[in-house]
């Protein structure tokens, strides 16, 4: 029952590693979409933010406001940090809740825990493999900008305001080098689960 970390800088092709893996059987936990859920209206960890950013970060709906508070937490080291004291203890409540479920269901499962924030937040979990996704930060400067619409400011601010790939690299298990084509990181995430599958 190996429980894998899948992390990676922003646009270096760790959901597309995600979904190959899934492809291939894994139960992916994505902690982008469990952010999303905890931040839903009314719930606490929503409460706790516009208590730390003011009102301006909640829309008319009353949910987050996702760019107001990225154009705050993107460019201040210490407003970022204030809101990962509030998110990333939530997550990792629910993060293991939903761990936990998917070997209650299936022991052999191999589950993916799919993380942009590893080395920031749970390099220290006793994970049994460090997955990460690599491409050189140009390339993904220009994924940014081509595939997300970024201005070359807003995606060398959201490069910048991560873990270098150095200490990504420091941490990894096995590297996915994502900057080639499809069919090239394809044939890496099939020799990783071979060889995950030869361990179960």
């Amino acid at each position: 029952m190996p429980l894998l970390a899948l992390t990676g800088g922003i646009a270096s092709g760790k959901s597309t590693v995600a979904r190959l893996l899934a492809q291939h059987g894994a139960v992916i936990v994505d902690a982008d979409a469990i952010v999303r859920e905890l931040q839903t209206p009314g719930s606490p960890v929503l409460e706790q933010i516009a208590a730390a950013f003011g009102p301006a970060v909640i829309a008319a709906d009353g949910s987050l406001d996702r760019a107001a508070l990225g154009a705050i937490v993107f460019s201040d080291d210490d407003a970022r940090r204030r809101l990962n004291a509030i998110v990333h203890p939530a997550v990792a409540a629910e993060s293991a809740r939903r761990f936990a479920a998917a070997f209650a269901a299936d022991p052999r499962a191999v589950v993916v825990y799919d993380v942009p924030l590893l080395v920031e937040a749970r390099a220290d979990d006793p994970w049994d493999l460090i997955v990460v996704a690599q491409a050189p930060a140009s390339l993904r400067e220009e994924r940014l900008i081509s595939l997300r619409g970024l201005t070359t400011d807003e995606a060398r601010a959201r490069l910048a305001s991560q873990a270098d790939d150095g200490a990504r690299l420091a941490i990894a298990d096995v590297v996915i080098d994502t900057a080639g084509s499809l069919a090239e990181t394809s044939a890496q995430v099939q020799a990783l689960w071979a060889r995950l599958h030869a361990q179960r």
